[in-house]
């Protein structure tokens, strides 16, 4: 074939768009280089910057074909590079509206991969332009995984405060690095070997951050199939360590086999055994898991191996670890919580989710968005007259300064209490005792005003803030780690 050359002009505004395909789209770089592509001013919405630019890169490709260039050996060296990257960014977006409809297919039917009734025509589309079936096929599921990250990301996490935006290119990198190119030629494939921590307080939604990174890593398409190898909802996983008791969690994380303890009356496969080669296991509330099991754990992520209990053979984890803890991120950084050794083989990201008082101060119109979004997905209508009326109770009976100290979860509950009864009278916050703890619970003994339960509690965080975990707690006290946690739960909600 004979080769072409870009002109001028066209290399600049093809660069422009390769430029755009490897922006993360939650960038305010990415909304620059649509409104660039699209020739518009910059007051244009976001959405009519992105869909005149995919219009523009469609008509410049039309030129092309035209002319007879619309094929990757048609150019050599930077142009090449250019060009294939341009093609594929056009195939994309012309399957957009698939791809999110084969997302909604995906998670009505669950754990049975469903079939992909336009991958032919989309690979073909891409072999045309001169890219190897192999690759074509790579592609096409780089692409759906593209359009996953998208659609978990910006449609479960609401919110466009620019805290929320952080998070969002947070996330988004998480999957994919901060250079598609090089996730592509180098770890679509190798993406288990970076853990994550994500840190937040109750309620602000990690578990949702979770879930988006999960559900949205590469999966292999199956051509014979025509489906791809998993559904995404296999992908992810999760496990509440704080709700097991130390002597079923190892057996909850590694499973344990017949006869391995007292009650294992049948081999049990844990939470790794389960996960798939393509998958993610979210472990909740880490920051309370004690030494012996970080050892363990440390194995895992450094090994990529675990024993089950009762024996000493080894099994093989290939998914990627995702841990959350409510923990302050100054009490990880002191040691105060993980190992060192556990620490840093866990932390290869750590991403903070802001708190909801954050994100109002920030942007008053995201508590706007979020009542959209919880009414919505509560009665299935969008209402505009609920939203008024929910957001009319809300200010009259808790003020612009309420600090939502449970967060989203908070939020929705009162929601639900206002649908109920139209009434919330949020949580009372006491005004803060300066005395130390110790000092506090010593006067109240003194003045013969404190419960048995009281005095239980207050004495279990006191230890807490000394020892750092429940686990520690437990040791000392003598009580149940979740009886622990439910004791200092409860004095922290007085």
């Amino acid at each position: 074939m004979k080769k072409a050359i870009l002109n001028t002009e066209e290399r600049r505004f093809f660069r422009t768009v390769y430029n755009a395909a490897f922006a993360n789209p939650f960038s305010d770089l990415r909304e620059k280089l649509d409104i660039k592509i699209a020739g518009l001013f910059p007051s244009v919405s976001r959405r009519e910057s992105k869909d005149l630019c995919i219009r523009e890169v469609a008509t410049r490709i039309k030129k092309l074909e035209d002319q007879g260039r619309a094929n990757i050996n048609a150019f050599h060296g930077q142009d090449r590079d250019i060009i294939t990257i341009v093609f594929l960014f056009d195939i994309f977006h012309k399957f957009r509206d698939d791809f999110d409809q084969l997302i909604k297919d995906q998670i009505i039917a669950q754990n049975t991969s469903v079939k992909v009734p336009f991958s032919k025509e989309a690979i073909r589309m891409v072999i045309e332009k001169g890219i190897d079936e192999k690759s074509a096929v790579h592609h096409f599921a780089l692409s759906y995984q593209l359009r996953r990250a998208f659609y978990f990301i910006s449609t479960s996490l609401v919110g466009s405060s620019p805290c929320m935006q952080t998070l969002k290119k947070q996330l988004w990198y998480n999957v994919f690095t901060y250079n598609i190119d090089h996730y592509n030629k180098f770890l679509w494939n190798k993406m288990e070997d970076f853990s994550t921590l994500i840190l937040g307080e109750t309620g602000t939604g990690k578990g949702t951050a979770a879930k988006a990174i999960g559900r949205s890593g590469y999966i292999p398409f199956d051509e014979d199939r025509q489906c791809f190898t998993q559904s995404f909802t296999r992908a992810f996983s999760s496990l509440n360590l704080s709700q097991y008791p130390e002597t079923l969690l190892e057996s909850e994380l590694f499973g344990h086999t017949k006869g391995a303890f007292t009650g294992a009356v049948d081999e049990y496969e844990g939470v790794f055994a389960h996960c798939s080669p393509h998958g993610s296991i979210l472990l909740d509330e880490i920051g309370e898991i004690p030494n012996h099991v970080q050892i363990k754990l440390l194995r895992v992520l450094q090994e990529r191996t675990f024993s089950p209990v009762g024996t000493h053979e080894t099994s093989r984890f290939n998914g990627r670890v995702i841990a959350a803890t409510n923990r302050p991120k100054k009490d990880i950084l002191e040691g105060k919580v993980f190992r060192d050794d556990f620490y840093y083989r866990l932390c290869s990201d750590i991403i903070e989710v802001p708190p909801l008082r954050t994100r109002i101060r920030e942007k008053p119109s995201e508590m706007d968005e979020l009542l959209d979004f919880t009414i919505q997905k509560m009665t299935g209508t969008r209402s505009e007259k609920l939203i008024f009326k929910i957001k009319r109770i809300i200010s009259r009976q808790l003020g612009k300064d309420y600090p939502w100290p449970g967060n989203v979860r908070e939020l929705e509950q009162c929601i639900r209490r206002i649908l109920l009864r139209r009434d919330y009278e949020g949580k009372q916050v006491a005004p803060k005792n300066d005395l130390p703890l110790s000092q506090q619970l010593g006067n109240r003994i003194q003045k013969k005003d404190i419960s048995v339960a009281s005095l239980v509690s207050g004495y279990c965080k006191l230890l807490y803030e000394e020892l750092g975990t429940y686990e520690k707690v437990a040791q000392k006290t003598g009580l149940d780690r979740r009886t622990i946690k439910k004791h200092i739960t409860s004095l922290i909600e007085e």
